[in-house]
Parts: C-alpha cells; structure tokens; sequence
C-alpha cells in the first residue's frame, strides 16, 4: 500500500507548503512595512522578518509530521527532517525574490518542494492499525 502513503505523502506536503509559503510572504511583507514606516532605526523590521523566517522553518516539519499522523501514517521522521531542511536550504536561496515586494517563491521551485517531499514521504513508514 506504499502508493496510498505517497498520495497521503503528497496531499500533506502540498498543504505545507500553501500554509508555510503564504506565512513567509506575508510575514515578510509586514517586515517590508514595518521598516518602511520610517523609523530611524537600521533594524527597523528586522525581527519581524526573523520571526517569519524562523517560524516557517519550525512550522514546517511540524506540518509534515501532523498532517501524516492525521492521515493514520506513522514513521514520518525521514519526511519531517528532511522536508523540514530543503524548506529551510529552498526558503533561504530564494530569500531575495520572497522579499521583494509583492514577492513569492517561484512556482516551479515550489512544485519542486512537493515532488520532494511526496518522495520524502514514502521513504519508511507504515499504516496505524485501528485497533
């Protein structure tokens, strides 16, 4: 039943992404705004753009791994991790075009991010029993 748990695999990691790419860009547009607001200050926006960025990083793999376990899968520790630091690695090189305004992740990096996962996902793992 390894193709039900890639399907599983790949409704979880699309999910993810919508919700952690929406938060990043939105995020990221409140730290555009906070440091446009004029301040004085250099690191105007800054913890709001670090909040984002580490928040989305931590969310990620949490996602994953909830989701799985919402969808009666166990053993997702290859998903978490691994979609949890190609999000981080994938979210940090395209820092510059998720930063500009109206910025977003370029759709083929983002379907990209879900074939990856999707293979993460059927990686181990196995079916809870109900009992």
């Amino acid at each position: 039943m390894r193709h039900v748990r890639i399907v599983k695999g790949a409704v979880t990691v699309t999910v993810a992404t919508a919700v952690c790419h929406t938060l990043m860009t939105a995020g990221y547009a409140w730290a555009g705004a906070k440091a446009a607001t004029g301040e004085a200050t250099i690191f105007a926006g800054v913890f709001e753009w670090l909040v984002t960025t580490a928040g989305t990083w931590a969310l990620m793999p949490l996602l994953l791994g909830a989701g799985m376990r919402a969808l009666r899968e166990r053993g997702n520790t290859t998903l978490m991790v691994g979609g949890g630091l190609l999000w981080a690695l994938l979210s940090l090189s395209l820092v510059d075009e998720i930063d500009s305004p109206d910025g977003s992740m370029p759709l083929p990096f983002l379907a990209f991010y879900v074939l990856a996962g999707t293979a993460l996902a059927g990686v181990g793992g196995r079916t809870a029993r109900s009992g």
